[in-house]
């Protein structure tokens, strides 16, 4: 049997004085409120961070393979469509699916309003799951006839134009300083709540943006390669490099491959921010709730200074008694988490699936408060904050060492 352990139980068990008693519960309050806080702060920034990524991703995928005179401009030089390289890119591991791509500028003119748009063209193979998500009217191209007349544009777009579903969308476009003119129809209304894209981008079948520029059937402006984790997208950036190196294609054209934190590097930079916020945050938090648990057990050591000097005459070891106060502050460190992860778990589901709280888009690019429940980063919080402050409580419990038999049992 645990000697130390079976004192601190009865010790737990025995009714406690009228100073220890309040000064207990508010330290388990403080160490639950501060594990709920931390579940929240962690699962809000996981969430925003997961649902910013998501929609970056979702118009630019996670590597692009551009022409390597790709200046970043939306006229683009032509690559040639290479199902050789498509095959090697797929075969990588991690890399779930790579499409085709064509980009071009153009205005949209209404009879009140004029606005320049980036046409991204795409096929019949192209993946419509995050604009499906974030559609609000209409659907995405079909492809049902030959070239698809459709256009989707953003909430953002019809608004500033006063465009409708099925309305005609009148659009020209500047070729070699001459003027032409495409009329689509628009198919499709989404609105992911982040201007970046909703205030310039619109999607139509890349066949027209082909004709426009004059290509030769078969070229296009790049592939956009999905991957299948994030993560990874670095490595796997890396490898496709490596594929691509070795491409030569007509007139000498070489390929550049670009990550999308290459392309959007400001706004991967202040997601980056997060992380340092979230640990000033958990850090100040186990500060507090560590300094509330050191007074406890300084006060349960002196109201039971009694028990320590009758303890040590009867031939108990220091060591051991320090280890009844540890295992008494553990007892109260673990009660506070299992209600703080209670209630901030309790919390956060409750924002995840009703949305209760809710943000303004504009400032925040998202219109609630987005949450993301990891169990692994849960426990990892858990057996952190229990390691943490259990270690804040080793340097008080010293306080025994210093108590004398002689005038402890004499005290009151």
């Amino acid at each position: 049997m645990n000697y130390s352990l079976f004192i601190a139980r009865r010790l737990l068990k025995q009714k406690r004085g009228r100073l220890s008693g309040p000064v207990v519960k508010v330290a388990t309050a403080a160490v639950a409120l501060g594990v709920a806080v931390m579940i929240i702060s962690l699962s809000v920034g996981l969430g925003f961070k997961k649902e910013v990524r998501d929609k970056i991703v979702g118009f630019g995928t996670h590597v692009q393979i551009v022409s390597y005179d790709y200046n970043k401009s939306y006229e683009t030089n032509p690559i040639p469509m290479d199902t050789t390289l498509i095959r090697e890119v797929v075969a990588i591991d991690g890399v779930r699916r790579m499409q085709p791509f064509i980009v071009k500028p153009g205005i949209i003119k209404t009879n009140d309003a004029i606005q320049g748009v980036a046409l991204k063209g795409v096929d019949d193979k192209f993946e419509w799951d995050f604009l499906n998500s974030v559609m609000e009217e209409g659907s995405a191209l079909d492809y049902s006839d030959s070239i698809s007349s459709g256009i989707v544009l953003s909430r953002t777009l019809t608004s500033l134009l006063d465009l409708s579903l099925g309305d005609a969308v009148r659009m020209y476009f500047i070729q070699n300083n001459n003027i032409r003119a495409r009329r689509f129809t628009l198919q499709g209304v989404f609105n992911s709540h982040f201007p970046e894209f909703d205030e310039k981008m619109a999607f139509v079948d890349m066949r027209h943006l082909s004709k426009l520029n004059g290509w030769d059937e078969g070229q296009i402006s790049g592939y956009e390669v999905m991957l299948s984790d994030f993560d990874k997208m670095d490595a796997a950036a890396s490898e496709i490099a490596m594929k691509t190196s070795q491409y030569v294609g007509p007139n000498d054209t070489f390929l550049r491959v670009q990550s999308i934190r290459e392309l959007q590097p400001q706004i991967f930079g202040w997601l980056n921010l997060l992380d340092t916020n979230i640990i000033v945050i958990l850090t100040l938090i186990i500060a507090v709730a560590g300094l509330n648990m050191i007074s406890g057990l300084l006060i349960l050591i002196l109201e039971n200074t009694n028990t320590i000097g009758l303890l040590k005459a009867m031939g108990s070891r220091t060591q051991s008694i320090r280890r009844v106060f540890v295992y008494m502050a553990m007892y109260i460190i673990g009660r506070g988490m299992i209600i703080g992860n209670i209630i901030g778990i309790a919390l956060c589901v409750i924002q995840q699936q009703t949305g209760l709280v809710s943000l303004d888009p504009e400032n925040y690019y998202l219109d609630t408060v987005p949450i993301l429940l990891s169990p692994s980063v849960l426990l990892l919080m858990n057996l952190g904050t229990l390691i943490l402050t259990t270690l804040l409580l080793v340097g008080p419990s010293y306080v025994v060492a210093r108590i004398l038999p002689a005038k402890a049992i004499r005290f009151n």
